[in-house]
Protein backbone atom coordinates (compact mmCIF):
# COMPACT_ATOMS: atom_id res chain seq x y z
CA UNK A 1 0.00 0.00 0.00
CA UNK A 2 1.29 3.47 -0.86
CA UNK A 3 -1.13 5.32 1.33
CA UNK A 4 -0.33 6.53 4.81
CA UNK A 5 -2.86 4.92 7.10
CA UNK A 6 -3.30 7.92 9.35
CA UNK A 7 -5.18 10.79 7.75
CA UNK A 8 -5.08 14.22 9.35
CA UNK A 9 -7.90 16.75 9.04
CA UNK A 10 -7.20 20.12 7.43
CA UNK A 11 -7.32 23.16 9.69
CA UNK A 12 -10.00 25.59 8.63
CA UNK A 13 -9.82 29.33 9.30
CA UNK A 14 -12.70 30.69 11.34
CA UNK A 15 -14.38 33.97 10.34
CA UNK A 16 -12.45 35.77 13.07
CA UNK A 17 -9.21 34.84 11.34
CA UNK A 18 -8.25 32.40 14.11
CA UNK A 19 -7.49 28.80 13.22
CA UNK A 20 -10.01 26.29 14.54
CA UNK A 21 -8.49 23.42 16.53
CA UNK A 22 -7.56 20.44 14.36
CA UNK A 23 -9.69 17.35 14.81
CA UNK A 24 -8.12 14.11 15.93
CA UNK A 25 -6.40 12.17 13.11
CA UNK A 26 -8.35 9.25 11.68
CA UNK A 27 -6.92 5.79 12.32
CA UNK A 28 -7.43 4.21 8.91
CA UNK A 29 -6.41 0.76 10.19
CA UNK A 30 -9.42 0.95 12.50
CA UNK A 31 -11.64 2.33 9.75
CA UNK A 32 -10.76 -0.64 7.53
CA UNK A 33 -11.70 -3.06 10.30
CA UNK A 34 -14.90 -1.10 11.02
CA UNK A 35 -16.05 -1.42 7.42
CA UNK A 36 -15.04 -5.07 7.14
CA UNK A 37 -17.11 -5.65 10.25
CA UNK A 38 -20.22 -4.41 8.45
CA UNK A 39 -19.88 -7.47 6.14
CA UNK A 40 -22.90 -6.78 3.98
CA UNK A 41 -25.55 -4.17 3.44
CA UNK A 42 -28.56 -3.06 1.45
CA UNK A 43 -28.01 -0.95 -1.67
CA UNK A 44 -31.27 0.98 -2.25
CA UNK A 45 -32.06 2.46 -5.69
CA UNK A 46 -35.23 4.57 -5.92
CA UNK A 47 -35.78 7.32 -8.51
CA UNK A 48 -37.42 8.08 -11.86
CA UNK A 49 -36.44 4.64 -13.17
CA UNK A 50 -38.71 3.03 -10.58
CA UNK A 51 -41.66 4.53 -12.43
CA UNK A 52 -40.41 4.49 -16.03
CA UNK A 53 -39.81 0.75 -16.20
CA UNK A 54 -36.35 1.42 -17.66
CA UNK A 55 -32.85 1.21 -16.22
CA UNK A 56 -31.89 4.69 -17.42
CA UNK A 57 -34.52 7.44 -17.69
CA UNK A 58 -33.16 10.50 -19.52
CA UNK A 59 -35.12 13.53 -20.67
CA UNK A 60 -37.56 13.82 -17.76
CA UNK A 61 -38.93 17.37 -17.60
CA UNK A 62 -41.75 16.88 -15.09
CA UNK A 63 -40.44 15.50 -11.80
CA UNK A 64 -43.99 14.43 -10.92
CA UNK A 65 -42.98 11.18 -12.67
CA UNK A 66 -41.60 10.34 -9.23
CA UNK A 67 -44.94 9.85 -7.49
CA UNK A 68 -44.84 7.03 -4.92
CA UNK A 69 -47.84 6.36 -2.72
CA UNK A 70 -45.60 6.28 0.34
CA UNK A 71 -42.07 6.01 1.70
CA UNK A 72 -41.32 3.43 4.38
CA UNK A 73 -37.63 3.78 5.17
CA UNK A 74 -38.22 2.05 8.51
CA UNK A 75 -39.29 -1.06 6.60
CA UNK A 76 -36.06 -0.94 4.60
CA UNK A 77 -33.89 -0.54 7.70
CA UNK A 78 -35.81 -3.08 9.76
CA UNK A 79 -35.48 -5.70 7.00
CA UNK A 80 -31.76 -4.95 6.69
CA UNK A 81 -31.16 -5.28 10.41
CA UNK A 82 -33.15 -8.53 10.64
CA UNK A 83 -31.00 -9.92 7.81
CA UNK A 84 -27.82 -9.12 9.74
CA UNK A 85 -26.81 -6.27 7.45
CA UNK A 86 -24.58 -3.51 8.77
CA UNK A 87 -25.46 -0.58 6.54
CA UNK A 88 -27.71 0.93 3.90
CA UNK A 89 -26.11 2.40 0.78
CA UNK A 90 -28.65 4.86 -0.63
CA UNK A 91 -28.90 6.32 -4.12
CA UNK A 92 -28.86 10.10 -3.67
CA UNK A 93 -28.90 11.02 -7.38
CA UNK A 94 -28.87 9.02 -10.61
CA UNK A 95 -27.81 10.28 -14.07
CA UNK A 96 -31.19 12.01 -14.44
CA UNK A 97 -30.14 14.63 -11.88
CA UNK A 98 -33.14 14.03 -9.59
CA UNK A 99 -31.95 14.53 -6.00
CA UNK A 100 -33.40 12.35 -3.24
CA UNK A 101 -32.52 14.94 -0.60
CA UNK A 102 -33.61 18.53 0.06
CA UNK A 103 -30.79 20.15 -1.88
CA UNK A 104 -30.50 23.91 -2.28
CA UNK A 105 -28.76 23.47 -5.65
CA UNK A 106 -31.76 22.60 -7.86
CA UNK A 107 -35.54 22.24 -7.95
CA UNK A 108 -35.14 18.76 -9.43
CA UNK A 109 -35.47 17.27 -5.99
CA UNK A 110 -37.71 14.99 -4.02
CA UNK A 111 -39.09 17.73 -1.76
CA UNK A 112 -40.56 19.41 -4.88
CA UNK A 113 -42.06 16.13 -6.09
CA UNK A 114 -45.55 14.91 -5.10
CA UNK A 115 -43.92 13.00 -2.20
CA UNK A 116 -42.63 16.25 -0.63
CA UNK A 117 -40.26 14.41 1.71
CA UNK A 118 -36.50 14.50 2.23
CA UNK A 119 -36.00 10.77 1.67
CA UNK A 120 -32.30 10.81 2.55
CA UNK A 121 -33.09 12.47 5.88
CA UNK A 122 -35.60 9.71 6.60
CA UNK A 123 -33.07 7.04 5.62
CA UNK A 124 -30.55 8.63 7.99
CA UNK A 125 -33.11 8.56 10.82
CA UNK A 126 -34.11 4.96 10.10
CA UNK A 127 -30.47 3.85 10.02
CA UNK A 128 -29.87 5.48 13.39
CA UNK A 129 -33.04 3.95 14.81
CA UNK A 130 -32.15 0.42 13.71
CA UNK A 131 -28.42 0.55 14.38
CA UNK A 132 -27.22 0.71 10.77
CA UNK A 133 -24.47 2.76 9.16
CA UNK A 134 -25.09 4.91 6.08
CA UNK A 135 -23.24 4.92 2.75
CA UNK A 136 -24.17 6.90 -0.37
CA UNK A 137 -24.36 6.39 -4.13
CA UNK A 138 -23.79 9.52 -6.25
CA UNK A 139 -23.73 9.88 -10.04
CA UNK A 140 -20.79 12.13 -10.87
CA UNK A 141 -22.40 13.67 -13.94
CA UNK A 142 -25.87 14.22 -15.38
CA UNK A 143 -27.53 14.17 -18.78
CA UNK A 144 -28.85 17.70 -18.31
CA UNK A 145 -25.52 19.41 -17.65
CA UNK A 146 -23.99 21.54 -20.43
CA UNK A 147 -21.12 20.57 -22.71
CA UNK A 148 -17.60 20.74 -21.36
CA UNK A 149 -15.54 23.81 -22.32
CA UNK A 150 -14.13 23.64 -25.84
CA UNK A 151 -17.01 21.55 -27.15
CA UNK A 152 -17.73 17.87 -27.01
CA UNK A 153 -19.37 15.91 -24.22
CA UNK A 154 -18.38 13.25 -21.78
CA UNK A 155 -19.09 9.60 -22.50
CA UNK A 156 -22.78 8.72 -22.90
CA UNK A 157 -23.61 12.45 -23.08
CA UNK A 158 -22.81 13.30 -19.50
CA UNK A 159 -22.25 17.00 -18.88
CA UNK A 160 -19.91 19.45 -17.20
CA UNK A 161 -20.79 21.25 -13.95
CA UNK A 162 -17.98 20.97 -11.39
CA UNK A 163 -19.35 23.70 -9.12
CA UNK A 164 -22.71 21.99 -8.82
CA UNK A 165 -21.05 18.65 -8.16
CA UNK A 166 -18.98 20.22 -5.38
CA UNK A 167 -21.98 22.01 -3.85
CA UNK A 168 -24.06 18.82 -3.79
CA UNK A 169 -21.28 16.77 -2.22
CA UNK A 170 -20.75 19.42 0.45
CA UNK A 171 -24.46 19.25 1.36
CA UNK A 172 -24.43 15.47 1.59
CA UNK A 173 -21.30 15.35 3.72
CA UNK A 174 -22.25 18.25 5.98
CA UNK A 175 -25.93 17.48 6.55
CA UNK A 176 -26.33 13.68 6.47
CA UNK A 177 -23.15 12.29 7.98
CA UNK A 178 -21.31 10.42 9.14
CA UNK A 179 -20.98 8.61 5.81
CA UNK A 180 -19.14 5.27 5.73
CA UNK A 181 -18.29 5.34 2.03
CA UNK A 182 -19.40 6.97 -1.21
CA UNK A 183 -20.05 4.84 -4.29
CA UNK A 184 -19.29 7.24 -7.15
CA UNK A 185 -20.87 6.21 -10.45
CA UNK A 186 -18.53 7.25 -13.25
CA UNK A 187 -20.85 5.99 -16.02
CA UNK A 188 -21.21 9.50 -17.52
CA UNK A 189 -17.74 10.83 -16.64
CA UNK A 190 -16.51 12.94 -13.73
CA UNK A 191 -18.73 15.96 -14.45
CA UNK A 192 -15.73 18.27 -14.74
CA UNK A 193 -14.37 17.62 -11.24
CA UNK A 194 -11.52 15.11 -11.46
CA UNK A 195 -11.34 12.11 -9.17
CA UNK A 196 -8.30 13.66 -7.49
CA UNK A 197 -10.32 16.79 -6.73
CA UNK A 198 -13.35 14.74 -5.69
CA UNK A 199 -11.25 12.74 -3.24
CA UNK A 200 -9.74 15.90 -1.76
CA UNK A 201 -13.17 17.44 -1.22
CA UNK A 202 -14.59 14.37 0.51
CA UNK A 203 -11.55 13.87 2.72
CA UNK A 204 -11.46 17.54 3.72
CA UNK A 205 -14.95 17.20 5.19
CA UNK A 206 -15.02 13.57 6.34
CA UNK A 207 -11.49 12.11 6.32
CA UNK A 208 -12.76 8.73 7.50
CA UNK A 209 -15.21 8.38 4.61
CA UNK A 210 -14.00 5.83 2.07
CA UNK A 211 -14.20 6.86 -1.59
CA UNK A 212 -14.58 4.59 -4.61
CA UNK A 213 -15.29 5.01 -8.33
CA UNK A 214 -16.96 2.28 -10.37
CA UNK A 215 -14.42 2.98 -13.12
CA UNK A 216 -12.31 5.87 -14.39
CA UNK A 217 -9.18 7.17 -12.65
CA UNK A 218 -8.56 4.98 -9.59
CA UNK A 219 -5.56 6.83 -8.14
CA UNK A 220 -6.18 7.56 -4.48
CA UNK A 221 -9.41 5.56 -4.23
CA UNK A 222 -9.38 3.65 -0.96
CA UNK A 223 -12.30 1.29 -1.68
CA UNK A 224 -12.40 -0.83 -4.82
CA UNK A 225 -15.97 -0.98 -6.11
CA UNK A 226 -17.35 -4.02 -7.90
CA UNK A 227 -20.47 -3.35 -10.00
CA UNK A 228 -21.76 -6.82 -10.92
CA UNK A 229 -18.68 -8.10 -9.10
CA UNK A 230 -17.97 -11.08 -6.88
CA UNK A 231 -16.00 -11.97 -3.74
CA UNK A 232 -12.24 -12.01 -4.08
CA UNK A 233 -8.93 -10.74 -2.76
CA UNK A 234 -8.32 -7.02 -2.99
CA UNK A 235 -5.68 -7.58 -5.69
CA UNK A 236 -8.03 -9.70 -7.85
CA UNK A 237 -9.00 -7.19 -10.54
CA UNK A 238 -11.45 -9.61 -12.14
CA UNK A 239 -13.54 -9.67 -8.94
CA UNK A 240 -14.42 -6.01 -9.52
CA UNK A 241 -16.62 -7.10 -12.40
CA UNK A 242 -16.99 -6.00 -16.03
CA UNK A 243 -17.45 -2.29 -15.39
CA UNK A 244 -14.07 -1.59 -13.76
CA UNK A 245 -12.19 -0.52 -16.85
CA UNK A 246 -8.65 0.82 -16.96
CA UNK A 247 -5.78 0.41 -14.53
CA UNK A 248 -6.64 -0.65 -10.96
CA UNK A 249 -5.71 1.62 -8.09
CA UNK A 250 -2.69 1.14 -5.88
CA UNK A 251 -4.20 2.60 -2.71
CA UNK A 252 -7.15 0.30 -2.10
CA UNK A 253 -7.66 -0.56 1.54
CA UNK A 254 -10.90 -2.46 1.07
CA UNK A 255 -12.97 -4.12 -1.68
CA UNK A 256 -16.75 -3.91 -2.18
CA UNK A 257 -18.94 -5.71 -4.69
CA UNK A 258 -22.61 -5.34 -5.56
CA UNK A 259 -25.32 -6.78 -7.78
CA UNK A 260 -29.14 -6.67 -7.95
CA UNK A 261 -31.37 -9.12 -6.14
CA UNK A 262 -33.34 -9.43 -9.40
CA UNK A 263 -32.13 -12.15 -11.78
CA UNK A 264 -31.81 -11.28 -15.49
CA UNK A 265 -35.19 -10.79 -17.16
CA UNK A 266 -36.76 -9.16 -20.21
CA UNK A 267 -38.20 -5.66 -19.87
CA UNK A 268 -38.13 -3.37 -16.87
CA UNK A 269 -35.15 -2.40 -14.77
CA UNK A 270 -32.56 -4.41 -12.86
CA UNK A 271 -31.17 -2.03 -10.22
CA UNK A 272 -34.50 -0.28 -9.65
CA UNK A 273 -37.91 -1.81 -9.00
CA UNK A 274 -38.92 -3.60 -12.16
CA UNK A 275 -42.39 -4.06 -13.64
CA UNK A 276 -45.07 -5.69 -11.44
CA UNK A 277 -45.01 -8.73 -13.73
CA UNK A 278 -41.55 -9.48 -12.32
CA UNK A 279 -42.61 -9.44 -8.66
CA UNK A 280 -42.12 -13.21 -8.44
CA UNK A 281 -38.49 -13.01 -9.59
CA UNK A 282 -35.65 -13.02 -7.06
CA UNK A 283 -32.21 -14.57 -6.74
CA UNK A 284 -32.20 -17.66 -4.49
CA UNK A 285 -31.00 -17.27 -0.92
CA UNK A 286 -28.44 -20.02 -1.60
CA UNK A 287 -26.65 -17.86 -4.20
CA UNK A 288 -26.63 -14.83 -1.90
CA UNK A 289 -25.30 -16.71 1.14
CA UNK A 290 -22.43 -18.16 -0.94
CA UNK A 291 -21.37 -14.65 -1.91
CA UNK A 292 -21.83 -13.39 1.65
CA UNK A 293 -19.52 -16.13 2.93
CA UNK A 294 -17.05 -15.32 0.15
CA UNK A 295 -17.12 -11.67 1.18
CA UNK A 296 -16.35 -12.59 4.78
CA UNK A 297 -13.53 -14.93 3.70
CA UNK A 298 -11.81 -12.23 1.64
CA UNK A 299 -12.55 -9.30 3.94
CA UNK A 300 -14.89 -7.70 1.37
CA UNK A 301 -18.14 -5.88 1.94
CA UNK A 302 -21.13 -7.03 -0.09
CA UNK A 303 -23.87 -4.56 -1.10
CA UNK A 304 -27.03 -6.39 -2.20
CA UNK A 305 -29.20 -4.14 -4.35
CA UNK A 306 -32.97 -3.87 -3.89
CA UNK A 307 -35.48 -1.41 -5.34
CA UNK A 308 -38.45 -0.06 -3.34
CA UNK A 309 -41.71 -0.27 -5.29
CA UNK A 310 -44.41 2.27 -6.20
CA UNK A 311 -45.48 2.34 -2.54
CA UNK A 312 -41.99 3.05 -1.25
CA UNK A 313 -41.68 -0.42 0.23
CA UNK A 314 -39.46 -3.41 -0.48
CA UNK A 315 -41.09 -6.28 -2.33
CA UNK A 316 -42.32 -9.11 -0.11
CA UNK A 317 -40.13 -11.61 -1.97
CA UNK A 318 -37.03 -9.47 -1.33
CA UNK A 319 -37.73 -9.22 2.38
CA UNK A 320 -38.44 -12.94 2.62
CA UNK A 321 -35.23 -13.79 0.76
CA UNK A 322 -32.88 -11.59 2.77
CA UNK A 323 -34.49 -12.82 5.99
CA UNK A 324 -33.71 -16.37 4.86
CA UNK A 325 -30.11 -15.32 4.20
CA UNK A 326 -30.01 -13.80 7.66
CA UNK A 327 -31.16 -17.11 9.15
CA UNK A 328 -28.43 -18.94 7.20
CA UNK A 329 -25.84 -16.47 8.50
CA UNK A 330 -26.93 -17.06 12.09
CA UNK A 331 -26.84 -20.83 11.59
CA UNK A 332 -23.35 -20.58 10.07
CA UNK A 333 -22.13 -18.55 13.05
CA UNK A 334 -23.28 -21.08 15.64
Amino acid sequence: MNRLLTVAVLIFIAPTGLAAPAAEPVDMHKRVEDLKGLKWGMFVCWSFSTFSGQEWTPGVKDIALFNPKGCDTDQWARAARQAGMGYISFLTKHHDGFCLWDTKTTDRKVTRSPLEKDVLAEVRQSCDKHGLKLALYFSESEWGWPDKPGGGRYQNNGGFNPELKKAQLRELLADYGPIEFIWFDHALGDGGLSHKETLALVKSMQPGCFVGFNHGDQRGADIRLGEQGRPGPIDDAAAAGPHMRGAPGEDYLLAEFTYPILPPHKGGAMWFYSLPEHDVLCLPAEKIIRDYLGAVKHGNIFSLNVGPDYNGRLREIDVKTIHEVGRMIRDNDK
